[in-house]
Formats: C-alpha cells, sequence, structure tokens
C-alpha cells in the first residue's frame, strides 16, 4: 500500500505529460500571428 501511494503521484505526473505530448502531434501547428506593426500597407492605398 505505501508502494502505491508513492507511485500514483508519479504516474499521474506522467499521465498529464503524456496528454500534453499527445496534443502536440494531434493539433495542427499554430500560424504565426503578425505583429501590429509587420501589417502590409496594400490594403490602405486608395
Amino acid at each position: 500500500m505505501v508502494v502505491l501511494a508513492l507511485l500514483v503521484p508519479f504516474l499521474m505526473l506522467g499521465v498529464i505529460l503524456m496528454l500534453g505530448r499527445y496534443e502536440d502531434y494531434v493539433l495542427p501547428p499554430r500560424e504565426a500571428e503578425p505583429e501590429p506593426g509587420d501589417r502590409s500597407m496594400e490594403g490602405l492605398r486608395g
């Protein structure tokens, strides 16, 4: 029982870390959002 009580927190941490890695593989990569100063002026010309 003592061994189980010591292993549970480490197992939970491992599961959380694995879910984070799984999320990185499953979700598409984020596109870089342009910074406010990097906008092109093409759309503002009349």
